[in-house]
């Protein structure tokens, strides 16, 4: 089945949805808000255009999709009010794949949205029109050079499938009890999913320089790894603990081995020279910043950005449980059914506590600031 078909986030706002379990997520947005907004604004005083088109690609659906939006909105009307110029109209375009819960947006949160834009910043309606786009960001989207800004958070570190390559002439895999690149995957696993990811972000970067404009700015924020090592546990230490957990149900008889062997997920975290590396191939974009941020599983943000402790034998484990959850549970329903989520993030969670009492739990991301090259 087309990953497409399979990769969402959680709908809805349950207990286990993207939306109520994007803490992490919303962490890094808060690190990554002053690149954007020097992004931002560069463009903006660059040509005062009467009109932004701003896209932002893999939204997925909860408070984080407006989130980002609304900073940049904030940014750009104080820049005009210290000008005295007036607000250009905001066309937004949230992005993200067909199984994406639109619904959640267009229903309660793009109302609440508009009435606090207005309420604190006196955009009304006729400065702002936010429209849904589905479809995969591995292809053309909008209208050639429609587009002023992009903004992707935590989305091109997932790919468009799953490598081929991961199985041997007999169909037997190269990656049996494992589901991304670990330390005993054979150099052929990483091979693998380093072509994959070459190939799709290659093809991201040339979609995108078909719709910016030249002088266009786009912020990518992406999982990635300071090390040259790619099963290195700043990238993929949430991956072998949920393979553990596989791997347990396995031994006990409660999922079949053959389901483990043949599962594996669409990620990849690229390195530092990697990803620059594909940027100066396709050649349509500058990079104007490349700065590392990390994130993890012992501190929140509030609701203000602020920081807030807490014991990461009790509350770290449940929020980063619920978190990979929320992003995965989609494609682990499809291999394995249904009837043992529940009891696989059980498991999972024991094994994030056992993890967090001896390791920080620290997730490097990687943020990309980028201007369309004339």
């Amino acid at each position: 089945m087309e990953v497409q078909q399979i990769l969402r986030m959680n709908e809805g706002v349950g207990d286990t949805s993207y939306a109520n379990n994007s803490i992490l997520q919303r962490k890094a947005i808060n690190k990554v808000r002053p690149i954007v907004e020097d992004a931002i604004l560069d463009l903006y005083c660059t040509s005062f255009p009467e009109k932004l088109s701003i896209a932002d690609l893999g939204c997925s659906s909860g408070p984080n999709t407006l989130f980002v939006i609304s900073n940049i909105i904030a940014t750009i009307v104080m820049k005009c009010r210290q000008l005295n110029n007036p607000l250009p109209e905001f066309q937004i375009f949230l992005n993200d794949l067909p199984g994406n819960d639109f619904n959640t947006i267009f229903r309660n949160l793009l109302p609440s949205f508009y009435e606090k834009l207005n309420e604190e910043k006196g955009v009304g309606l006729e400065h702002c029109f936010v429209a849904g786009v589905a479809g995969s960001f591995y292809g053309r989207l909008f209208p050639s050079k429609s587009l002023h800004f992009v903004n992707s958070n935590s989305g091109v570190h997932w790919l468009s499938q799953v490598p081929q390559g991961l199985q041997n002439e007999m169909g037997i895999s190269l990656n049996k009890g494992r589901i991304y690149i670990a330390k005993t995957s054979p150099p052929s696993v990483y091979k693998a999913y380093l072509a994959q990811f070459q190939k799709d972000f290659s093809l991201f970067l040339k979609s995108r320089s078909e719709e910016v404009i030249c002088g266009g700015r786009m912020v990518l924020t992406l999982s990635g790894r300071r090390s040259s090592e790619p099963s290195n546990s700043e990238c993929s230490a949430q991956w072998e603990l949920l393979a553990q957990a596989l791997n347990d149900m396995v031994s006990q008889g409660v999922i079949e081995e053959e389901k483990v062997d043949s599962f594996n997920l669409p990620y990849y975290a690229p390195s530092i020279h990697e990803l620059e590396a594909i940027v100066e191939i396709e050649g349509s974009f500058s990079i104007d910043r490349l700065e590392i941020i990390e994130t993890n599983f012992n501190g929140r943000e509030g609701n203000n950005g602020e920081t807030i402790s807490f014991d990461k034998f009790t509350s770290g484990p449940k929020i980063a449980t619920k978190s990979v959850r929320a992003v995965s549970e989609s494609m682990l329903a499809d291999q394995f059914g249904e009837a043992i989520i529940d009891d696989l993030f059980r498991r999972y969670e024991q094994n994030v506590t056992e993890y967090l009492s001896k390791e920080k739990g620290n997730h490097t991301r990687f943020v990309l600031s980028m201007t369309r090259k004339g």
